[in-house]
């Protein structure tokens, strides 16, 4: 799905600020028909859960409501007028006035309504959106709903990140012609020192088409005509790691010598490849240092935040980091643009965390559900996910950041079922992007020696926690523990990155000794866990868990959420940030040890 631009064939117009909210129960019925009855307003971008004292709101299981008045541009008429939603977590449903006009599941990814019909150029409108929070056995991530007692409606889930909800990225309407570019889709080569640009241009109906490649000062490296072909850039900048370099694809629909629509969709040039043990940009081993984030943040949730964006991605260039994961789920477009822009590597996650009942088995000490199984993770769950499999690589393919995609985080893989789970899914990936490798993290259950799909990854992605959740205190015994493991992964022949590594740590809690929580011990362990790496060859990187302290649901094991973040969670470094900062900025992308 393509991003809504200004063009000079469309318009934007942004409606984000505050809207009136509640939450069923508290409103009216059916809330679409009319004002909405609340005293209360959200902002939007935000989710909803920390912004009110009520606790009622914050626990809220359901439906809850955003409502505003839309005035359509005067010189809109005779286009198409969209409505356009950036992420409504984890369902949504759009009213124009009365009318129900889109309907969606999936927290992470966008969705639009095409409302030409029901609304009129210089008119205002009534929106109003519903955004229910409910996760079951059939959602990605997958919950369960009860009902306590009091006849409250609980929700439970089998992710470590507070289930925030709401409208958490931006709401736009916007403007297109009625013969229009509905998708592009561009890949890139090298051919000596030139680039290969391989387009596709998906219209509304038959159109002729002309394309254009705009390098950074404007001036135009090569053109096409027809809705596929391949464009060749003589002398081609390439997008590289730490060095990125934009070029533009122009694309017209032409009525005759007539522009009736324009899109520009900007690209880099750059190859990625697995051979053997090593994974490739441009041909070039890349070694991958950085982290899996989170979008959280204090008060907003997982609203997005510009500021926050580009403090972060300062912090991560501070800190020597070159990538990081998207854990756990599709993050804000505008963070990939921002990585794209400053040459920052991504490794791009579905929503898919929590197929794993091995995990709620270990934490509760009660015997665990078979994770698959009609009962529980099922066809109905597969489908879903293959859903936003193919919405996570329509909004992302183009992006040159987007190095890898990432199925699925700690799913049961070792699981009788899980093969016939995720071969389906492997394979559609491949069939949706044939460039991009594939990598799903495993859990500490699934072993080299029981792994049941790791022959379909190309990249092994390994989380791993000896010396915190295993070995907890004794990181002479982890690190016994975790080469041996490690070793095992690169016995089988792919590349090996450790995707999750870390210890929860108390800012301002101090040791002399080995103390879990200390920040000295946290420290220490990732010192630990940086020897191993660097005795295993098949080695390609390592993305400690986490970025950042985020907010987790209820339970005695958190204290205000994962304390995991070598930053606390209003970016404040701790011990651990330094000792990273001291490695990463020394090893320029590529493993420890090894030739330049």
């Amino acid at each position: 799905m393509l991003k809504p631009r200004p063009t000079p064939t469309r318009e934007l117009v942004n409606l984000d600020g505050l809207w009136r909210f509640g939450v069923a129960g508290r409103v009216q019925d059916e809330p679409w028909t009319g004002r909405l009855e609340t005293p209360l307003e959200a902002p939007v971008p935000a989710s909803y859960n920390d912004l009110f004292t009520d606790p009622a709101i914050r626990d809220h299981v359901g439906w809850a409501w955003y409502q505003r008045q839309v005035r359509v541009p005067r010189g809109w008429d005779g286009e198409r007028v969209l409505l356009r939603f950036d992420a409504a977590t984890h369902a949504g449903r759009v009213y124009v006035d009365d009318r129900l006009v889109a309907e969606h599941v999936g927290g992470y990814t966008p969705f639009e309504a095409d409302i030409t019909d029901v609304v009129s150029a210089g008119q205002e409108f009534r929106l109003t959106v519903g955004v229910s929070n409910e996760l079951t056995n059939v959602t990605i991530p997958p919950g369960k709903i009860t009902v306590d007692q009091f006849g409250t409606r609980k929700q439970t889930y089998l992710h470590d990140f507070y289930n925030y909800a709401g409208l958490a990225r931006s709401v736009w309407l916007y403007s297109r012609p009625a013969t229009h570019v509905e998708d592009v889709t561009i890949r890139t080569g090298v051919d000596g020192s030139a680039g290969t640009v391989d387009y596709a241009v998906r219209t509304s109906a038959a159109a002729d088409v002309r394309v254009r490649a705009l390098d950074e000062t404007g001036a135009e490296v090569g053109s096409g005509t027809g809705a596929e072909g391949t464009l060749r850039i003589d002398g081609v900048t390439l997008w590289r790691p730490g060095a990125a370099y934009l070029y533009d694809l122009v694309v017209e629909v032409l009525d005759g010598d007539t522009v009736v629509d324009s899109y520009t969709e900007p690209f880099g040039v750059r190859t990625v490849e697995v051979r053997g043990t090593e994974f490739l940009i441009n041909g070039e081993p890349f070694y991958f240092t950085g982290f899996g984030k989170h979008e959280d943040t204090p008060v907003r949730g997982k609203g997005h935040d510009d500021a926050y964006l580009v403090h972060d991605f300062q912090l991560m260039e501070w800190i020597g980091a070159n990538s990081f994961r998207t854990a756990h789920y599709p993050y804000a477009e505008e963070v990939l643009e921002f990585a794209d822009r400053h040459g920052i590597v991504v490794i791009d996650e579905t929503a898919a965390v929590g197929i794993n009942l091995a995990v709620q088995g270990g934490l509760t000490g009660l015997a665990p559900e078979p994770t698959f199984s009609p009962e529980t993770f099922n066809d109905e769950t597969r489908a879903a996910h293959a859903q936003h499999l193919r919405e996570l690589i329509a909004r992302d393919k183009n992006h040159p950041s987007v190095v890898m995609w990432c199925i699925a985080n700690e799913p049961s893989s070792n699981e009788e079922g899980a093969r016939e789970y995720f071969e389906p899914l492997i394979r559609l990936t491949r069939e949706l992007d044939p460039t991009r490798p594939l990598t799903s993290t495993a859990v500490m259950f699934a072993r080299a020696d029981n792994d049941l799909i790791a022959d379909l990854l190309d990249v092994l992605s390994i989380n791993r926690y000896f010396g915190w959740y295993v070995a907890t205190g004794d990181l002479a015994t982890a690190e016994t523990y975790l080469e041996g493991d490690l070793r095992a992964w690169a016995a089988l022949g792919k590349p090996v990155m450790m995707a999750e590594y870390g210890a929860d740590t108390m800012p301002g809690l101090h040791s002399v000794w080995d103390q879990p929580w200390s920040e000295e011990y946290q420290a220490s362990y990732l010192e630990m866990n940086h020897r191993v790496f660097d005795r295993v060859e098949a080695f390609v990187g390592e993305h400690v868990w986490n970025f950042a302290d985020f907010q987790t649901s209820n339970g005695i094991h958190r204290v205000d959420g994962n304390k995991k973040g070598v930053f606390t969670r209003d970016r404040k470094p701790k011990t651990a940030a330094h000792t990273l900062r001291s490695r990463w900025r020394g090893l320029q992308n590529r493993k420890p040890g090894t030739a330049g």
